[in-house]
């Protein structure tokens, strides 16, 4: 068990992930919109005109090809169909029940969002800096590794106690394994390590992490989770 003195550097709301869209996912997009030829486009050009071709087709259609690029490997064409209906009015990247498909589904929606001016629901992330402070210079080793789970224990600690991160995940912040930590922290970015101090830039879903911006400087303990350390073995 580490102990860390914990601040909040920066707190703010976001609509989009960063670099959550690439040029060659708007391409595979336009493809599968019948764009012919996408690779004539340039590159500020391709998500205007994805947004576009998007536009065009009726929103249950979109929704489809969408999931469809993001999930094809992991939901069935049944599946995929269903799901791009729910997107209308559901916010899957909160309430489908398979965590790890969240940050996917918040992708689609803001993108689809986006291209239907609102049509579909509005995805709400967040983006912060938190600062650890330890005495100990091994104590930022229990990081190394699956980051997220000792991170998520951290941070936590800063948040009111009915936090709904808290009421549904209380025996994984209290226990040694939480296995759910890498599908909660969806982008997780080192800005700064020294022997005493870390920063951490977390993205995550508002509906995990908003009350987070509550947190000011605080005390906090964590350790390594177990899976981490099996793994590191």
């Amino acid at each position: 068990m580490q102990t860390f003195t914990a601040e909040r550097l920066s707190f703010d709301p976001l609509s989009e992930l960063p670099n959550s869209w690439q040029p060659q996912d708007y391409k595979a997009l336009l493809l599968k919109t019948g764009y012919d030829n996408p690779n004539e486009l340039a590159a500020d050009e391709l998500k205007t005109m994805c947004l576009m071709a998007l536009a065009d087709l009726e929103p249950g259609e979109a929704a489809q090809l969408v999931l469809e690029h993001l999930f094809e490997d992991q939901l069935t064409a049944g599946q995929i169909e269903n799901l791009a209906h729910q997107m209308l009015t559901e916010k899957l990247w909160e309430e489908n029940p398979q965590l790890e498909q969240h940050e996917g589904f918040f992708k689609a929606t803001q993108l689809l969002y986006t291209a239907y001016n609102g049509k579909f629901p509005r995805a709400e992330a967040v983006q912060f800096q938190v600062q650890l402070t330890t005495e100990d210079p091994n104590g930022f080793h229990l990081f190394d590794a699956q980051p997220e789970a000792p991170l998520l224990r951290v941070l936590a600690q800063g948040m009111p106690d009915n936090a709904l991160l808290k009421r549904l995940f209380h025996e994984q912040l209290d226990g040694a394994s939480f296995p759910e930590a890498s599908a909660i922290i969806w982008q997780l970015r080192p800005v700064m390590q020294s022997d005493s101090s870390a920063v951490f830039e977390v993205v995550s879903s508002a509906y995990w992490l908003d009350d987070f911006k509550y947190a000011d400087s605080y005390q906090a303990t964590t350790q390594a989770d177990s899976l981490a350390e099996e793994a590191a073995t």
